[in-house]
């Protein structure tokens, strides 16, 4: 489910791709109700959108470094408003970026809801970034006030232990089918061949919130075949769902019926605000959330 973000040559940009500023506490966002959380231990269906890019467009330049995405506590105040978010999804997946992190967390709790949308945090890869680095992020992201972090192609049984491994050590109370009660969401998303033929492993993993999949990365991964694609994805809902965990998809206007009926309890959208919002309202009564 790899979305493509401007990979940018920062100058000196360790503390925002490669530094990890210090995180005090793994606690989440504010003590206000986390909206997908809360919807997700009851077994309903959260709606949520990649969080946008708010740099205004500009024509390419001859020469010119394209600059990375922005976002604002403004913004974030703005989609923390939107009553129809249960849940931004904020991809760092193409470039970590902490204040980015910061900016997000801040501007929720500045809209001061009584419940607010839950805040989860794309990191780059294990593969691209390394076990430590990767276990740093994590528990930066926590600290800076993510209710989540979601860790992408994830390649093995063995990974996903690595990285479920990551939240404990973080301190993080994961909500899981093992523990209900639990605050942070940590979510894994298989999205290559490999990480299929282990999907059973995989979803025997303890200790994690979310098993997911990445069907744009997958389809690529398997040649382009979009219904395997999407029969493998199935898989992993059922799967996950067999042991105690919903599953997050990417949705449209033309395929958020299907992925409702087929299970999937985390609906992810993408667009505008506006966009998105409309989507939601014709996923609701579907989903049959008022």
């Amino acid at each position: 489910m790899r979305r493509s973000g401007w990979l940018v040559a920062l100058p000196l940009a360790a503390t925002i791709l490669g530094g990890c500023a210090s995180a005090s506490k793994t606690t989440p966002t504010s003590a206000t109700a986390s909206a997908a959380l809360t919807l997700w231990k009851s077994g309903a269906a959260a709606f949520g959108m990649f969080v946008p890019n708010e740099r205004p467009p500009a024509p390419p330049a001859a020469g010119a470094t394209r600059l990375p995405p922005l976002y604002t506590e403004a913004g974030a105040k703005a989609l923390a408003e939107n009553p129809l978010l249960d849940y931004l999804f904020l991809n760092l997946e193409g470039a970590y970026d902490a204040n980015a992190v910061r900016a997000m967390a801040t501007g929720i709790r500045m809209s001061g809801t009584a419940t607010r949308p839950t805040l989860l945090v794309r990191i780059p890869t294990i593969e691209a970034a390394g076990v430590e680095l990767t276990r740093a992020r994590v528990k930066e992201v926590l600290g800076l006030g993510a209710d989540g972090v979601v860790i992408p192609h994830v390649r093995s049984a063995a990974e996903a232990r690595t990285a479920a491994a990551f939240f404990t050590e973080a301190g993080a109370n994961v909500w899981s089918p093992a523990n209900p009660k639990g605050t942070v969401i940590a979510m894994l998303m298989v999205e290559d061949k490999g990480a299929i033929a282990e999907l059973d492993d995989i979803a025997a993993v303890k200790s994690y919130s979310l098993l997911s999949c990445g069907i744009g990365s997958l389809t690529q991964a398997m040649g382009g075949d979009a219904p395997g694609a999407e029969a493998a994805c199935q898989r992993a809902r059922d799967l996950g769902a067999k042991a105690g965990m919903p599953s997050m998809m990417t949705a449209s206007a033309s395929t958020i019926k299907n992925r409702i009926e087929k299970g999937y309890l985390g609906l992810l959208l993408s667009g505008t605000a506006d966009q998105a919002s409309a989507i939601i309202r014709t996923g609701r009564p579907i989903a049959k959330r008022p």
